[in-house]
C-alpha cells in the first residue's frame, strides 16, 4: 500500500460504511476502507440480502402448496435444504463482489484489517493503527476524517447463550444443516418474525416468545394484532408477556423454562433447535476510543445530526450509532455525513422520523413515521384511515387478500404523521408514504393524487380517503 494519507478513512464496509466510502470518492477526497472480514458487512453477508433469498424459497413452497387454488397441478414433494442455503449464499457472494468492483471504480483503497484510533500525527491528522489480514501492524496511516461504520452483532443474556448448534444467533440460523421439527424463536421483532416465518413455511412447528403484551412491539398496535392473528392461522404458537428464563442443551435438544409474566407458572418446553433475536449491540470494542471524547451509551456511539462525536474529526454511522438499525438508514446517514464534513452546499442530515422500516415475514409489515399512539402522546388531533386488502382488486386477483393499510393524520394541517401497513408487497409501497413525508405531503395533495388501476398502490390512495370520510371501496 503505498498511500498512507487520506482525506478520509471509514472503518468498517457494510452499507453505511461502503457508501460513505463511495461518496467521498465522488466529492474528490482521497478515500481509504479498513474492512475485517467481508465487503458489505452483516446486510450482504448475514442479513438483509441473504435472508431475503431464504425468504424467497419459503415464499416459492407456500405457493406450490396453494397451486390448486389457481388451476394448477402441482405438489411441494420435498425440501433440498443443503441447495437452499446454498442459493441464499450464493446472492450474498454475488453482492460483496459487487461491493469490491464499486471500490475499484471510485479509486477506494480497501485495507484488509482491524482499525482503531491511534492519537493524533502533524497537522491535526487522525492517526490510525491497523493491523492487517496477517496480523502485521500497518504503520503511518493517517486522516483529516474518520468514519467509524463497524456495525453491530446478536445480543445475547446470562443463560441464554448461543452454542452455535441447538442455540444460536441469525448467522448460524441462516445456514442450517438441518430442517428442525420444533422451533423456539426468542424475540418477536424484525429479525425473530422473518426467521419464524421461514422456518414455519418449510414445515417447522414455531413458537415465538415475546417478553413484551405484543408481537412486532415497535409497530402500530392495529398492525401487530393482524399479524398475531395471521402467524397464529398458519400455526404458529405466540407467547406475549413471557420470557425465556433458562435454555439447556442437551442430546441434540434444548429445554426452555418459560415463564408468564406476573405469577403465572413456568413451562417447560423441548425444541430442535432455539434462535435468539433479542436485539443487537454495537461493536464499540478495539476501536480506539479510550481517553478520546467519544461517548459511548447503551451500547452505542453517542452522535450528533450529522454524525459527530465529542471527538474533533471522528465520526459515527449506522447500526454502531444505535437504532433504528437498518441498512437503508446507514447507507442515507453515511452520505449526510461525508457531505457534511466535505463542506457541501445543500447537505441535508437525515431525519429518522421519515426512514421506512421493513419486515419480510409473510405477511409482509412495514411502516414510517408515527404509530396512531405516539401521534396522540405527542398532543396531535389525528384522522385515522383504514383499508383492507380484501376490498383491493388486484390483492384480489393475486390471492393475497390479506392485509391492511393504515394512515394516522394530523386533523389540523392534515400532514401525513404516519403510515403502517400488512400484506403483499408493502415493503415495495411503503416508500410511497415515505416520500410523502419527506416532501411533507397534506392528504389534500395524496388525495389529488392519481394511482393506476389495478395495483395494489391503490389502497394507499383509500387509506387517504378513509381517514377524511371519503372512502370510495368500502
Amino acid at each position: 500500500m503505498a498511500e498512507t494519507n487520506f482525506d478520509l478513512i471509514v472503518v468498517g464496509g457494510g452499507p453505511g460504511g461502503y457508501v460513505a466510502a463511495i461518496r467521498a470518492a465522488q466529492l474528490g477526497l482521497e478515500t481509504a476502507l479498513v474492512e475485517r472480514e467481508h465487503l458489505g458487512g452483516i446486510c450482504l453477508n448475514w442479513g438483509c440480502i441473504p435472508t431475503k433469498a431464504l425468504l424467497r424459497t419459503a415464499e416459492v413452497a407456500h405457493l406450490i402448496r396453494r397451486a390448486d387454488e389457481f388451476g394448477l397441478k402441482a405438489e411441494l414433494t420435498g425440501i433440498d435444504l443443503k441447495k437452499v442455503v446454498a442459493r441464499s449464499r450464493a446472492v450474498a457472494a454475488r453482492l460483496t463482489k459487487g461491493v469490491s468492483g464499486l471500490m475499484k471504480k471510485n479509486k477506494i483503497t480497501v485495507i484488509d484489517g482491524e482499525a482503531r484510533l491511534d492519537g493524533m500525527a502533524a497537522g491535526g491528522l487522525r492517526k490510525l493503527a491497523v493491523t492487517g489480514a496477517e496480523r502485521k501492524a500497518l504503520d503511518g496511516l493517517t486522516a483529516k476524517h474518520v468514519i467509524l461504520a463497524t456495525g453491530a452483532r446478536a445480543r445475547t443474556l446470562p443463560g441464554l447463550e448461543p452454542n452455535g448448534k441447538t442455540i444460536v444467533t441469525y448467522k448460524d440460523a441462516m445456514v442450517p444443516e438441518t430442517m428442525p421439527s420444533k422451533l423456539l424463536v426468542v424475540g418477536s421483532g424484525a429479525i425473530g418474525m422473518e426467521f419464524a416465518s421461514f422456518y414455519s413455511d418449510l414445515g417447522a412447528a414455531v413458537t415465538v416468545v415475546e417478553v413484551l403484551d405484543r408481537i412486532l412491539p415497535v409497530e402500530d398496535a392495529d398492525i401487530s394484532a393482524f399479524a398475531a392473528k395471521a402467524f397464529e392461522s398458519q400455526g404458529m404458537k405466540l407467547m406475549t408477556s413471557a420470557k425465556v428464563d433458562s435454555l439447556k442443551a442437551a442430546r441434540g435438544k434444548v429445554t426452555a423454562k418459560i415463564a408468564p409474566a406476573g405469577n403465572g407458572k413456568a413451562e417447560t418446553l423441548v425444541f430442535d433447535r432455539v434462535i435468539l433475536a433479542i436485539g443487537i449491540t454495537g461493536n464499540v470494542e478495539n476501536l480506539g476510543l479510550e481517553g478520546t471524547g467519544v461517548k459511548v451509551a447503551g451500547g452505542h456511539i453517542t452522535i450528533g445530526k450529522w454524525g459527530e462525536t465529542g471527538e474533533h474529526g471522528v465520526y459515527a454511522i449506522g447500526d454502531v450509532a444505535g437504532p433504528p438499525w437498518l441498512a437503508h438508514k446507514a447507507s442515507h446517514q453515511g452520505v449526510a455525513c461525508v457531505e457534511h464534513l466535505a463542506g457541501r452546499e445543500g447537505a441535508h442530515a437525515l431525519d429518522a422520523g421519515n426512514v421506512p422500516a421493513c419486515t419480510y415475514c409473510r405477511p409482509q409489515v412495514a411502516s414510517v413515521g408515527l404509530t396512531e399512539a405516539q401521534a396522540k402522546e405527542q398532543g396531535h388531533a389525528v384522522k385515522v384511515g383504514r383499508f383492507p386488502f380484501m376490498a383491493n382488486g388486484k390483492a384480489i386477483a393475486l390471492g393475497e387478500a390479506e392485509g391492511l393499510v393504515k394512515t394516522v393524520f394530523d386533523e389540523n394541517t392534515g400532514a401525513l404523521l404516519g403510515a403502517h401497513l400488512i400484506g403483499a408487497e408493502v415493503t415495495e409501497l411503503i416508500q410511497g408514504f415515505a416520500l410523502a413525508r419527506t416532501l411533507e405531503t397534506t392528504e389534500a395533495e395524496l388525495m389529488r393524487t392519481v394511482f393506476p388501476h389495478p395495483t395494489l398502490s391503490e389502497m394507499m390512495h383509500e387509506s387517504t380517503l378513509a381517514a377524511f370520510g371519503r372512502v370510495i371501496h368500502m
